[in-house]
């Protein structure tokens, strides 16, 4: 009786495990009061990079919002990406899928009574992205630097509940493609590589899509590891209206690696669509954006990749 009483307990636990995991949320937004406007981009900028987490971009996107547009959302609302090369190198090792989260990203925004927030991917939702285990140790310690940077650049702070959607949609969390490169008389894989970013670039400049940041990771596994950190302002621009936590999405990075040894070279990039389900996004002209830079973005990586 006893063993089966255990039996049952122990189901129940596994239940109840399943379920925490099942409703843990992919995004957090960390918020303290502002009353005497002392915490800024800026200054969470600088608290960022004193621990540990260097921070490459961290644009005022209201100024870019009012002259585009004639118009803004929020009173401050800001754009970050960052990262942590320590962190980076050790999940390359057996993980090139973190290069789908390299940078990580962040909004800065003017909340409710005077607050100050600062929406980032959590452990969960930075799992959810690149399939990394979300009991790997490196992944852990990457989240606990993040959530230590948080604590320390806003004083007092502490995570709002969020009740976005968790449900797995059907929908592809990541769109991917895989290619070779022909290499020219006396180019390198490197070459290649780089005549196929200036092409890319090329591409989607004129739809929009602007690189704020790109990176080429060193790492003895790979020929190379390239990130594009990208945004489409008419994308994030009526997201952010009703959803401005969709900085822990956004800039969205394009990876592109080939390990040495093997000849398939691989691109890939977090799914754009996903933003309309995992922030509830309901409002029909802000759905056909973030559609429509998803359909842009994977037909000109079709065509290059074909």
């Amino acid at each position: 009786m006893k063993k089966i009483s255990m039996i049952f307990i122990s189901a129940f636990l596994m239940l109840g495990m399943s379920e925490c995991f099942a409703n843990e949320q992919n995004l957090q937004i960390f918020s303290t009061d502002n009353a005497n406007a002392a915490i800024t981009a800026k200054t969470i900028e600088k608290t960022f990079i004193e621990n540990g987490v260097v921070v490459d971009v961290n644009n005022d996107m209201n100024s870019i919002f009012s002259k585009r547009y004639g118009s803004v959302h929020h009173d401050k609302y800001n754009l970050a990406i960052f990262t942590n090369s320590k962190m980076l190198s050790k999940l390359m090792d057996k993980y090139p899928n973190i290069g789908l989260i390299t940078p990580l990203t962040m909004s800065i925004y003017s909340g409710a009574k005077n607050s100050i927030n600062v929406s980032t991917l959590s452990l969960a939702g930075m799992a959810r992205i690149t399939k990394i285990p979300v009991t790997n140790p490196d992944l852990i310690a990457y989240s606990k630097l993040v959530d230590a940077a948080l604590h320390k650049a806003l004083p007092n702070g502490k995570y709002l509940e969020v009740n976005h959607n968790t449900k797995p949609t059907g929908k592809e969390l990541v769109t991917e493609f895989t290619t070779e490169f022909e290499l020219e008389d006396g180019d390198t894989y490197v070459d290649a590589k780089d005549s196929f970013k200036e092409e890319f670039e090329g591409e989607i400049s004129p739809l929009g899509f602007l690189v704020p940041k790109s990176y080429s990771i060193q790492h003895d596994a790979y020929d190379f590891f390239d990130t594009y950190s990208i945004i489409r302002f008419n994308a994030i621009y009526p997201v952010s209206k009703n959803h401005p936590d969709a900085g822990a999405y956004a800039p969205f990075s394009v990876v592109i690696y080939k390990k040495k040894g093997d000849d398939t070279v691989h691109i890939a990039y977090p799914s754009i669509d996903n933003w309309i389900d995992d922030l509830g996004i309901t409002e029909e002209d802000t759905v056909k954006a973030v559609k429509q830079t998803q359909d842009m973005m994977k037909n000109v990586i079709s065509e290059l990749t074909e």
